[in-house]
């Protein structure tokens, strides 16, 4: 009963989404401050009017590019595709155009076989499993299980915006939902955000000069503003956070001998476009993702962003995991 009600939940939430005037439906703030009480609901620009979320949660959202909905994923799920995801790492099951990316800090040890070496699976649509977590028949998402490693800086994600990795608009039809596996908070690596980033504009990214280095795509943001407040998302298993794709976020290293482990897709309105990104601050993510498309699925010849996207399914996101 208890995996039902979650599940309505999340149907609910996301069902509104789609919407030309919508970006992203979200709830249960848990930190920072609500805009004006005197905003009015006609002015928002990333919900749609519902009956599903309250004025001060949409309030929320529209202030500060993402919210938090508690307990939204029943322990029944996490379970199963915790277990789907350990028979992906044993290679009992490999779905077509799955993408298994491993840590760079250990990929070449003894753990290399194991879901310790394994820090993300990527575009899993095809497996039946785990594409549950994407419950919307007619908004088809990218979903990837992220998994940060123990005690390795190369665990950290560095502060980045989604929309870098999309090659369509607008921004506001694109949401991304996130949900913890266990619970996540600094030790572990939590998500930390800054908040009303999602206004500003798409920010140039690369890889970071890190000790350690860094795992692939996993580029950064090379300019912002470094007085930005933080806000770290300490969540219990089954939270979800839902955030703006413009939103400035990351993730720190992962200091305990656990994982950190969560689940997380992109939806995309049917109302969004494909965009050309050559020429664009996006151009290298898309000669990355290029070559990535010729390794893990081979592609023969020169694959651009627009269509190493639409390999995995039309208004599809490839999601980067945290």
């Amino acid at each position: 009963m208890d995996q039902l009600r979650a599940g309505a939940r999340l149907r609910i939430v996301l069902g509104h989404l789609g919407h030309p005037s919508a970006a992203a439906i979200v709830a249960h703030p848990t930190s920072g401050t609500s805009s004006p009480a005197s905003f009015q609901p006609q002015k928002f620009q990333y919900t749609l009017d519902n009956n599903v979320l309250s004025l001060e949660q949409r309030k929320f959202y529209e202030e500060n590019g993402y919210l938090v909905i508690k307990n939204l994923v029943s322990d029944a799920d996490i379970q199963r595709f915790r277990s789907e995801f350990e028979r992906i790492c044993r290679k009992e099951v490999r779905p077509p155009g799955l993408m298994v990316m491993k840590d760079v800090a250990i990929v070449k040890s003894e753990h290399n076989l194991s879901e310790k070496s394994v820090t993300k699976v990527q575009d899993f649509q095809e497996d039946e499993e785990l594409f549950r977590y994407c419950t919307l028949p007619e908004v088809r998402g990218s979903v990837c299980w992220a998994c940060s490693l123990s005690g390795k800086k190369t665990s950290r994600h560095p502060l980045h915006q989604d929309l870098y990795y999309f090659p369509f608009r607008p921004s506001n039809l694109i949401v991304c939902a996130w949900t913890a596996m266990e619970h996540i908070d600094r030790n572990n690596g939590c998500l930390v955000v800054l908040p009303g980033t999602h206004k500003g504009p798409l920010k140039p990214h690369d890889y970071p000069q890190w000790e350690g280095g860094v795992n692939i795509m996993y580029h950064g943001i090379q300019d912002y503003e470094k007085n930005n407040a933080r806000v770290h998302l300490v969540m219990e298993k089954g939270d979800t956070v839902f955030f703006h794709p413009l939103l400035i976020h990351g993730s720190g290293r992962n200091r305990t001998q656990g994982f950190r482990k969560a689940i997380s897709c992109h939806y995309a309105s049917a109302d969004c476009h494909y965009i050309d990104v050559e020429g664009t601050i996006q151009e290298n993510i898309g000669k990355e993702a290029s070559r990535m498309a010729d390794k893990f699925q081979g592609y023969e010849g020169t694959v651009d962003l627009k269509q190493a996207v639409k390999a995995t399914g039309d208004q599809q996101t490839n999601c980067l995991c945290h």
